[in-house]
């Protein structure tokens, strides 16, 4: 019998928790209901969940905060939950590491559909995977790019990237010198899984220029008014 993958749902509201609790369950996965911040930040440990459904508006600890707090250890995929539905507080929610951001009220179903979508992007490769194809590998000098095994090397060290901003990297370096826009990333990263607007593209690219500085042999250019390309030198 295979695991059931885990989801920690955290929501002040026990009728929304309990709604989507039920959903999920019947989807196959195993479910747990906290309803504040302190709670949440403490099950990350004790039921140790494959992905998280975040509510902003907590008690006590807000879900921004409870956010920043998990991805100083963890990398476990969020997915927030909010009423509200403003650019800024999208960009501030992937800027603090979630994976996704969902206005309420939502459809039930689109939530599951995104919660698979966002767990099929976590998956990683086992031992006994099929060996990766030479295609998965884009090398440049001090920088190794491996989406076989979703790994990032810089400079002989492994980087903690999650799989959007590592498949964005990967696909820009896949085709230097190349430019694209923002809508043209977003549907070849995201696809028809997110619906969002084009900052989306600029916060991880900004996460990627944090932990990747560029190199006297390539960079990430932003083409003003356009979008971005890596550029060989």
């Amino acid at each position: 019998m295979a695991v059931k993958q885990k989801i920690l749902i955290v929501d002040d509201d026990e009728n929304i928790a309990e709604l989507i609790s039920l959903y999920l369950t019947k989807e196959c996965f195993e479910t747990k209901i906290v309803y504040d911040g302190e709670s949440a930040l403490e099950q990350v440990n004790i039921f140790k969940p494959d992905l998280i459904l975040l509510d902003l508006m907590l008690p006590g600890i807000d879900g921004y905060q409870v956010c920043r707090e998990i991805r100083k250890t963890n990398n476990i995929p969020i997915i927030m939950l909010s009423a509200k539905g403003e650019t800024f507080d999208k960009v501030l929610g992937l800027e603090l590491g979630a994976d996704d951001y969902m206005i309420k009220p939502f459809e039930t179903k689109e939530l599951v559909a995104r919660v698979k979508a966002v767990l099929r992007r976590y998956q990683q490769p086992t031992a006994t995977s099929v060996p990766e194809k030479p295609s998965q590998v884009v090398e440049y000098p001090d920088l190794t790019i491996n989406l076989g095994n979703y790994s990032v090397l810089y400079y002989g060290k492994n980087v903690e990237m999650p799989p959007k901003e590592l498949e964005l990297l990967y696909f820009l370096a896949s085709s230097p010198n190349q430019v694209f826009t923002r809508e043209q990333l977003l549907d070849n990263i995201w696809g028809y899984e997110y619906i969002g607007d084009t900052r989306t593209v600029d916060v991880h690219i900004k996460r990627i220029r944090e932990k990747i500085k560029d190199h006297a042999h390539w960079a990430i250019d932003t083409v003003w008014g356009i979008g971005y390309k890596f550029v060989t030198k």
